[in-house]
């Protein structure tokens, strides 16, 4: 280790303002453990969604997963419902109404997405942290193992710590592909070689490393270097918005604590200590910041110790850190709400709409018609999508007409989920140059149908 990286490592914890150096450098960021109501909330949230995520490809409603994404097939299974290609223009406005809430809570609330649901914090500190806070044991000791350089003790710990992140990663990269190929087919893969299924393989593999590296080395930097979201809270909150903040009118002046005429901060450094991207929350708002309110547990813990008043370092607004009133509603408040339910709103009736299946006649490419004696054929093909989940049998027929004579390939034909079949339809009726409409019924057992077209005859 070099001598100058040796003595960034030699400085108390609290010198250290950021995972960034202002010369663009990292420093490796090694959070303390702090305990507290934030933790004990976060690592609940934590477990939900992790159960969440490797529930939802288990989970059947309807005879297939609560979301299986088949990108092969075209094939999107969404809580029992059944969506295709063709109904991919419905995600832009779900995701508008979703992007949009996201924003009205940033507004709200700051940063919470990032400090209790966001994926990248969910399985760092949920999972990966703890992992090594179990192996290399609590803060202090891990660094001055670190600082004596090599040795049994902590070569023997980082193998094993990293063993298992790979494992891990492996584990949680399968569950993401799972997503995509099903849980059966999943087993079936892993159980052949990889020659068999080179792209899901691949995958795996990518997803492995990539894991692997984030939460084994990246970590922080993916919200201070990477994540777009982090650089927009500047413009999406404002000083009404409640945020993770320092008392400075409590704190300060900051002194010992037996000393008189000071603020109730003893500047021991223990808020920076636990943040896990390093920064000092008593400079004020900044970029860095997630919202993980471990520098709130921190200062309460100390206060508590000193018999001082919870809340030096808290949830509260700009405003309200300064004594000013806190507005709720505002008028970035209305505009994100509207924006959001709107997309919400337009996304919900596209679903509603959305037919169980689906009837196209088509016309067939060539001439429009063909003469045949003293009568006029059209060529159509009709296109037919089953929707459903299920298999569904249809049954088609020509409506009753006395000038025009269906003739259909088939009349009945059964599609599994989200099949297509083309079926030739010809249609005869008398050279007299009236215009007639074409009339087919698709009966689904459930939710008959007709589709029109028109019958082209010569003038």
């Amino acid at each position: 280790m070099s001598t100058e990286r040796r003595a960034r490592r030699s400085l108390p914890i609290f010198e250290q303002k950021s995972a960034l150096r202002t010369d663009g450098r990292r420093d490796f960021v090694v959070p303390a453990d702090v305990q507290g109501r934030f933790t004990r909330i976060r690592y609940v949230v934590f477990a939900i969604l992790i159960v969440v995520y490797v529930a939802l490809p288990w989970l059947q409603v309807n005879g297939h997963p609560a979301v299986f994404l088949d990108v092969q097939h075209r094939a999107f299974y969404l809580f029992g419902a059944t969506f295709n290609a063709q109904d991919v223009w419905m995600v832009f406005f779900l995701l508008s109404g979703v992007g949009f809430l996201l924003i009205l809570a940033t507004a709200l609330w700051g940063r919470i997405w990032c400090g209790y649901a966001c994926p990248q914090t969910v399985f760092l500190e949920g999972i990966y942290r703890r992992i090594e806070r179990a192996i290399e044991g609590p803060r202090n000791r891990r660094m001055l193992r670190d600082e004596r350089g090599l040795s049994f003790a902590r070569i023997w710990r980082k193998v094993l710590k990293h063993a298992l992140y790979i494992a891990l990663s492996f584990l949680v990269a399968h569950v993401f592909l799972s997503y995509f190929v099903s849980i059966p087919a999943l087993f079936d893969m892993v159980r052949k070689q990889p020659g068999e299924h080179p792209e899901a393989f691949a995958w795996a593999f990518g997803m492995t490393a990539l894991m692997y590296f984030n939460y084994a080395w990246f970590r922080e930097q993916m919200c201070v270097v990477i994540c777009p979201y982090g650089r927009l809270q500047s413009v999406l909150t404002d000083p009404d918005t409640l945020v993770i903040g320092y008392d400075t009118q409590r704190g300060e002046p900051r002194g010992k604590a037996t000393a008189k005429s000071k603020g109730d901060c003893v500047d021991c450094g223990r808020c920076v200590a636990a943040c896990p991207t390093g920064i000092d929350i008593r400079n004020g708002l900044q970029l860095d910041c997630i919202g993980c309110a471990a520098c709130i547990d921190a200062c309460d813990e100390i206060m508590d110790k000193l018999d001082r008043p919870q809340g030096l370092i808290r949830y509260d607004s700009l405003n309200g850190l300064t004594k000013e009133p806190r507005r709720f509603w505002r008028p970035r408040v209305y505009l994100y709400g509207a924006l959001g339910l709107l997309g919400l709103a337009v996304a919900a009736f596209a679903v509603q709409g959305h037919v169980p299946f689906e009837a196209n006649l088509l016309r067939l490419q060539g001439a429009p018609y063909l003469l045949e004696g003293d009568r006029v054929r059209n060529a159509f093909e009709l296109h037919l999508v089953n929707k459903r989940g299920e298999p569904t049998t249809f049954t088609l027929a020509g409506m009753v007409d006395e000038d025009l004579e269906y003739v259909l390939a088939r009349t009945s034909i059964t599609l599994p989920s989200l099949a297509a079949h083309r079926v030739p339809v010809f249609v005869l009726g008398p050279n007299d140059g009236r215009a007639r409409k074409i009339r087919i019924r698709i009966d689904d057992g459930v939710e008959p149908r007709i589709v029109e077209g028109a019958f082209v005859a010569p003038r």
